[in-house]
């Protein structure tokens, strides 16, 4: 089961394939994720994702995206994103990670053709269809770069950055994504999101309420519970919720701590009412988890 390591500023922690290099590229399953979606997080790297079967719902921003199949997706920079199951159906995807410190390192190019994209507030995020030339172009790149990990020959990773030059290359060409042209800004309910889940990620231990949720933001519990609504799809609590039982996933494979020791932990008052939620998300109690674990 794959669990994501977020930090308390809602920034994902990420574990690059190999130390030094800011690198990452897995092939997965959604049926590998808690409830088959990932938490919402975000980070500094720029994220692709490349749809190998199946379908998958993209939420970034508030925005919902269907990839389908042989579909991409590119995510630019510090955006709030997830992946989960479209009507439940499990998915393979492909999902490639890379800080803009693995480009050019000439200053000028760097300030001229990379950090002006990484920094446009109205590029969030570039939708890959299959079913556009310039689509498949760019997932056929996508598609090279994680068959050159897979192949893991020696200095793939300066085959995958030299692909990725030519994908930025291409992105540049085939529109204008500099801000001067795409002007934009960051909606004000996307900041109170990112201060809400931020909130919940640094208190989830205690006892938190809707309206502890909402005046982390300074906004109403009506307006709280919009907000999470338009970005999430889901209620503040189940966010809350859903980030307890990834805490207790982690709890229970790296410390010995007793059950009971980690419901209260995190949040939860009543053994039973943990249990019950930890069997409802995983399918298992905490207890035959933390031995699956083991075994593993």
């Amino acid at each position: 089961m794959i669990e994501l390591d977020i930090m308390q500023d809602s920034s994902e922690v990420i574990h690059y394939d190999r130390s030094g290099v800011p690198l990452y590229i897995r092939t997965a399953r959604l049926a590998s994720y808690p409830n088959m979606q990932a938490l919402c997080h975000w980070h500094d790297d720029v994220e692709m994702v490349y749809i190998r079967e199946g379908q998958m719902n993209y939420y970034i921003n508030g925005a919902r995206i269907l990839l389908k199949e042989h579909d991409g997706i590119l995510i630019n920079a510090r955006q709030m994103h997830y992946g989960y199951a479209y009507m439940g159906q499990d998915c393979e995807f492909s999902c490639l990670l890379f800080h803009p410190g693995l480009f050019t390192g000439n200053k000028e190019l760097q300030k001229e053709y990379i950090t002006p994209v990484l920094e446009n507030p109205g590029l969030e995020y570039w939708y890959l269809d299959s079913r556009e030339a310039f689509g498949r172009e760019m997932v056929s790149l996508l598609g090279r770069m994680v068959e050159q990990k897979e192949m893991a020959a020696p200095g793939y990773e300066i085959q995958v950055v030299g692909l990725m030059h030519l994908l930025w290359g291409r992105l540049l060409s085939a529109a204008s994504v500099l801000p001067d042209v795409l002007p934009g800004s960051v909606h004000p309910d996307l900041a109170v999101q990112k201060d809400m889940v931020s909130y919940i990620h640094q208190h989830y231990g205690e006892k938190l309420t809707l309206a502890d949720i909402a005046a982390s933001g300074h906004v109403c519990r009506s307006k709280c519970c919009s907000i999470f609504k338009q970005y999430l799809q889901q209620s503040p609590i189940e966010f809350l919720n859903a980030y307890r039982m990834k805490v207790s996933c982690n709890l229970l494979q790296s410390t010995e701590k007793n059950i009971t020791e980690i419901a209260l932990t995190c949040g939860f008052n009543h053994l039973s009412y943990f249990s019950k939620l930890f069997w409802l998300y995983y399918g298992c109690t905490p207890g035959e988890y933390r031995k699956k674990i083991s075994k593993s």
